[in-house]
């Protein structure tokens, strides 16, 4: 149904498996030759007021990206910590209610892609069922 979520290599991210550092550095370095191209290809425009607007704007959904990516990866570890915990403790592999709890939450502040990004964090955290 829903493919394993992947690093940014390709390789799935698994419970229990350290998740890569080299997605942060990947958000914060542009393409090789990004520099190169003329500023229509680089925003789509070649007004260069809106030309230097896009390219704020995409600095900054850059940095939001960058920030997404390491709270993800933090999530993901905290969330296996958790089952680790709980499975050590002869406690159940998950926790339907607080399954159910995260995809409410989700889907009330984002809608029926909430539900599907909550999908794809809790995947993340224990990996599929």
């Amino acid at each position: 149904m829903m493919a394993d979520v992947m690093e940014q290599s390709g390789s799935p991210i698994r419970p229990g498996q350290p998740v890569a550092q080299e997605a942060e550095q990947a958000v914060a370095t542009p393409p090789a030759g990004a520099d190169a191209e003329p500023a229509e290809q680089q925003t789509g425009t070649e007004e260069p007021s809106a030309s230097a607007r896009i390219v704020q704007i995409r600095e900054r959904i850059d940095e939001i990206d960058h920030a997404l990516i390491t709270l993800w990866q933090e999530r993901a570890a905290l969330s296996q910590e958790v089952g680790v915990t709980r499975m050590a403790s002869g406690g159940t592999r998950l926790v339907l209610s607080r399954e159910r709890e995260i995809l409410e939450r989700f889907r009330v502040a984002l809608g029926a892609d909430g539900t599907q990004l909550a999908l794809l964090l809790l995947r993340a955290g224990r990996g599929p069922l």
